[in-house]
């Protein structure tokens, strides 16, 4: 039904900054509810950021709030996740995920969608 494909992950710096993209394709994205979640090596997922399918909810984990972002075109069929301030410990796989819902969740489980997943690499 849809397909997820991430992209603008890289090698960085810390302090640097990247955006990764979540192009969609498929039906009704615009009524989908998204979200970032990451994994680091030899750690669990990991959420990060969701958005509800209109944009007016969000939520982010404490851990990266005040330096993410994630925002979303429906005309594009796009999410995004803007990402400042890059630390070595936001080193993971960055996935996108959605779920045909007007709700949001931090529960990987909750989602039916997922990405293959972008590599954020933030080393000195």
């Amino acid at each position: 039904q849809v397909q997820l494909v991430e992209s603008g992950g890289g090698l960085v710096r810390p302090g640097d900054s990247l955006r990764l993209s979540c192009a969609a394709s498929g039906r009704a994205f615009s009524s989908y509810g998204m979200a970032w979640f990451r994994q680091a090596p030899g750690k669990d997922r990991e959420f990060v950021s969701a958005i509800s399918w209109n944009g007016d909810s969000t939520y982010t984990a404490d851990s990266v709030k005040g330096r993410f972002t994630i925002s979303r075109d429906n005309a594009k069929s796009t999410v995004y996740l803007q990402m400042l301030s890059l630390k070595p410990e936001d080193t993971a796989i960055y996935y996108c995920v959605g779920k045909e819902s007007v709700a949001i969740s931090r529960s990987p489980t909750w989602y039916d969608y997922w990405g293959r997943g972008t590599q954020v690499t933030v080393t000195s």
